[in-house]
This record gives C-alpha cells, sequence and structure tokens, in this order.
C-alpha cells in the first residue's frame, strides 16, 4: 500500500537519482547513477547568476566498471550542472577509485581517495548506492558461479571417495542483511534450505557502509 495521503503541501526541492547496472560485452559491468537536484522555484546563484524553477542546480554522472569479483577497473564521474564554476575540477579525481573492491570497507576507501576537498560530497553520496546496485546486477552472475564452484567440490568429494553430503554448506551472504533473510524468516528457509543460518562474520550488503 502507498503512504498515507499527506497534509496539504507545495513541493521545494527534488533529488532524483537514477541507477543501472549493464553488462558489457567484454565480460565487465557499468553500474551508472545520474543524480539532478532541481526546485519548484527560480533563485539566484553565486556561480550561475539566476537558476530557474526546475532547472538543474546539481546534475552529475558517475559510472563504475567492475568485474564480478566487485574490482572497480575503472570510475568516470561528469559534473553537467554545479553551483560554482569550480566544482566539475572534483570529477577527474574519481578515477582514483579503480582498483578498489566494492565489499566490507568500501566507503572508508572512497573517503581516502575522494573524501573531504578532494572530491564532491554529492559523488560520494550516491557511491553507496551505486554499490548496492552492483550488488544487484552481479548476483546471478556470482550465484552461478558459486554453484558451479559447489557442483566441482562436489566432484571432488565423490573422486576422494566421500558423499557431497558430507562437505559443510556454504553460507550464503544474503542470510543476515534484512528482516526477509534473517536467518529463521519463511523466506530462508524456503530458500537456501542448504546454507547455514548465519552469515559469515563481517560480510553482507551493509558492509559497504563501513
Amino acid at each position: 500500500m502507498p503512504l498515507s495521503a499527506p497534509a496539504d503541501r507545495q513541493l521545494l526541492h527534488l533529488r532524483d537519482i537514477e541507477l543501472r547496472g549493464y553488462q558489457r560485452a567484454d565480460g565487465l559491468f557499468d553500474i551508472e547513477a545520474h543524480l539532478t537536484d532541481t526546485k519548484s522555484y527560480g533563485f539566484p546563484n553565486e556561480g550561475r547568476g539566476w537558476i530557474e524553477k526546475g532547472e538543474a542546480l546539481h546534475g552529475m554522472w558517475i559510472r563504475l566498471t567492475i568485474d564480478d569479483d566487485m574490482l572497480i577497473h575503472e570510475c568516470e564521474a561528469s559534473s553537467d550542472f554545479t553551483p560554482y564554476d569550480i566544482c566539475p575540477q572534483a570529477a577527474p579525481n574519481f578515477a582514483r577509485l579503480a582498483g578498489l573492491k566494492i565489499g566490507p570497507g568500501f566507503n572508508k576507501a572512497v573517503k581516502e581517495r575522494v573524501g573531504g576537498v578532494l572530491g564532491c560530497t554529492h559523488l560520494r553520496e550516491v557511491l553507496g548506492q551505486v554499490a548496492t546496485v552492483a550488488f544487484q546486477t552481479l548476483y546471478p552472475v556470482r550465484r552461478k558461479r558459486e554453484r558451479e564452484a559447489a557442483a566441482k567440490r562436489a566432484e571432488a568429494l565423490r573422486a576422494q571417495g566421500l558423499m557431497p553430503e558430507q562437505a559443510p554448506p556454504q553460507r550464503n551472504p544474503l542470510i543476515g542483511t534484512c528482516l526477509a533473510y534473517a536467518p529463521d524468516s519463511s523466506v530462508t528457509l524456503a530458500r537456501f534450505k542448504e546454507s547455514e543460518p548465519s552469515p559469515p562474520d563481517g560480510f553482507g550488503l551493509k558492509e559497504t557502509q563501513a
């Protein structure tokens, strides 16, 4: 159901963020974000003189090119609309994110490379959501790889005269990351019957916020 009916009100500010995940022909993946801020009224601006109603105050793009291990091969950013002429100078610095891996400690590493005066607040903020979309985009790819690896482990066990059932079950990283994937929820018990009902320590989608 939608939210309850709001009180009588007037829209003042609108931030739109579009996020997309693409698989490339070369086997890599592009995760893109487009952020725009607009106002419902015109207002004076120190850098641009006057910004019209509906005209973008901020209009920014960022793209991470990653592999299926979540390693960033390339990062490109662009600031098409900014409140000050100097702002776009921060965008090239986001190329420094190449070599980082999306996972535990990602946000801390981002701050080390493009934090403070080295970067842009709005581009940094959207990177957390880009990381989540990266997980969403690559989940089926990574799960397929994990299933193939499990099949190879089972084959190796059989070659040793052991039954695959004797191998310890693999933990699914989704377990424990939200209410639906609580270890004892009906969703978890139905979907991950062969997984241990607890995630490995220090792992999960929420860890990208560290």
